[in-house]
């Protein structure tokens, strides 16, 4: 039986990039529906909706590529018309395409959200050690750390831009590599394959990536 994935990002639709990386973990001939929270705004109205701090800083890529950042109560606000969405087109399955953690929303039921797979498989490969976490603003570094903080656990942060080029993700990797974790979450969903790919080799640790390893964890719901 056909199936139907719903994606939600916290962004604008379309995001091909993320609509096909999920697809690829998906069952053959599953149909993907992306809606985003923040369609049917200008790129003005986006820009309007500015963090008030850290703890409030989302970061996303408008449909035209821009990097933003952006108020996640904006967000949170809008939320809950794409879940309707995605629901009214018949979805077997819905993730939310972002790694911050979300208070309950209306229509989250049953919603995977990528944090707490991340959190599940580094709290399962990790029970104590040192945890280096790739995010993608500095400013969100206390409150990152915070979120992954748990006893027995030093948490590391460095931002590294998801559109940063290879040399960049080559030194914020050789950066992170210094304070010698033993385990790396890469904790934001633009990251890609290749991102992973890039950095590997100067981390010489595991690392997780959010859209792979929730991918994985969709097939599972969908088989």
């Amino acid at each position: 039986m056909l199936r139907t994935l719903g994606i939600i990002t916290i962004g604008q639709a379309p995001r091909d990039d993320i609509a096909d990386l999920f697809a690829q973990h998906a069952p053959s001939g599953t149909k993907v529906v992306l809606r985003g929270a923040l369609d049917g705004l200008s790129e003005a109205e986006v820009d309007g909706l500015k963090p008030e701090n850290g703890a409030d800083t989302l970061y996303s890529r408008l449909r035209g590529g821009r990097d933003v950042k952006i108020s996640k109560k904006a967000v949170i606000e809008r939320s809950p018309q794409a879940f309707a969405r995605l629901r009214a087109d018949g979805c077997d399955a819905i993730v939310y395409a972002c790694t911050g953690e979300f208070p309950p929303m209306d229509g989250d039921e049953g919603v995977l959200f990528p944090s707490r797979v991340l959190n599940g498989l580094a709290t399962g490969l990790l029970p104590r050690g040192r945890l280096g976490l790739l995010i993608p603003l500095a400013e969100q570094s206390e409150k990152l750390s915070s979120k992954w903080a748990r006893p027995g656990v030093e948490v590391f942060a460095e931002a590294l831009a998801p559109s940063a080029d290879a040399r960049e993700v080559e030194a914020a990797a050789r950066r992170l590599a210094a304070r010698k974790p033993d385990l790396v979450a890469m904790d934001c969903m633009s990251y890609t394959p290749l991102t992973k790919e890039q950095v590997k080799p100067a981390l010489g640790v595991p690392a997780l990536l959010a859209i792979t390893a929730t991918g994985r964890v969709l097939r599972e719901m969908l088989e």
